[in-house]
């Protein structure tokens, strides 16, 4: 039989579908031995489990409970810590730093300025250095509080600012010294009635005792430096402008300032619900100085010891405790209106 191209074509086209064919024999063998591969596997599986004893069927099923358990913690400790820093965030964004300055320059300036500063974050360098040391010193011994810290603390409470190594929080209202408010407290009234606050750090309990202070004819407030809120903004917003009229000194050392009251004449009366005397029954007619306490401390132990008396507010119902601002509201009551 010659070539002929009709042969040829054939002959090529017959290759081709034969090529075609042995590979989709082969596919379909393959196919259906993978079929068959997974079915011994899966038979042998379910033999296998079939021929376990009640215990071990019992772990294999707690291996499996417990992998699909650990899924949704995994995924719980990524949404929380997703969401703390969402919160972190916001913190950033809503935090108020309309009272703050920081910088070496600006900082400076409102030192060398008159204007009433509630606290000082610095670094050592910054304390230690020529241009800070003196005016800081002063601030100090005016009562003003100042942090030592660390750059990387410093960045965490301006949150990355450029602070230079150093910072303030502005007051909302200027404080005075404890001899001036003494001799203050003195004008036009025989038996002036002072205020100190011991450990009291929110600022809405400060803010609100401030407010009543003012409202019953208290002539002044102590604030010591440490372990009591300062004059911050919330303080003046909730004191609801009485800061403008109640003059305010800041000590460094609560006890020292409280007997320096007492050789002025003061008696030093400590509001406590382990008092002997009520509040009620307290006849003295004398210049006096009110120490009110944190809410879940009290006074401390050694400022009950600089107290002459120590007197409770009566109670009738079953609550045992009543909030610092409100007890100071009702002892001020009692002590102005004799």
């Amino acid at each position: 039989m010659k070539n002929t191209p009709k042969n040829n074509y054939y002959k090529k086209n017959s290759k081709q579908f034969d090529k075609k064919s042995k590979s989709n024999f082969y596919s379909k063998n393959i196919n259906s031995s993978e079929k068959n591969n997974k079915f011994v596997l899966n038979s042998s599986k379910n033999e296998r489990f079939n021929n376990l004893n009640e215990s071990e069927k019992k772990k294999d099923k707690k291996i499996f409970s417990s992998s699909k358990r650990r899924m949704p913690q995994i995924n719980s400790n990524i949404k929380a810590s997703n969401k703390a820093h969402d919160n972190y965030q916001e913190l950033s964004n809503k935090k108020n730093f309309d009272d703050w300055v920081w910088g070496k320059h600006s900082v400076y300036e409102a030192l060398t300025t008159d204007r009433a500063i509630n606290r000082i974050w610095c670094t050592s360098e910054i304390f230690s250095s020529e241009k800070f040391y003196i005016l800081l010193k002063n601030f100090k011994s005016k009562g003003v509080l100042i942090d030592e810290v660390s750059w990387n603390r410093l960045s965490q409470l301006t949150f990355g600012a450029s602070h230079q190594g150093i910072a303030l929080q502005l007051a909302s209202s200027k404080t005075i010294s404890l001899e001036k408010l003494i001799d203050l407290s003195k004008i036009n009234s025989t038996n002036p009635v002072i205020l100190a606050l011991d450990g009291i750090t929110d600022p809405h309990n400060v803010g609100a005792i401030i407010r009543s202070a003012e409202a019953f004819n208290c002539k002044g407030i102590i604030i010591p430096q440490r372990r009591t809120a300062g004059l911050t903004g919330t303080v003046a917003k909730v004191a609801a402008g009485a800061l403008e009229y109640l003059p305010v000194s800041r000590v460094v050392n609560l006890n020292r300032a409280l007997e320096q009251l007492k050789k002025n004449g003061f008696l030093v009366v400590g509001l406590s619900g382990d008092g002997q005397l009520s509040i009620s029954r307290f006849q003295e007619k004398t210049p006096i100085v009110v120490v009110v306490g944190a809410e879940d401390k009290g006074i401390s132990l050694l400022t009950q010891k600089k107290c002459d008396y120590l007197l409770r507010i009566p109670l009738k119902g079953k609550t045992t405790s009543l909030n610092a601002s409100v007890a100071a509201a009702i002892s001020l009551f009692y002590l102005t209106s004799k």
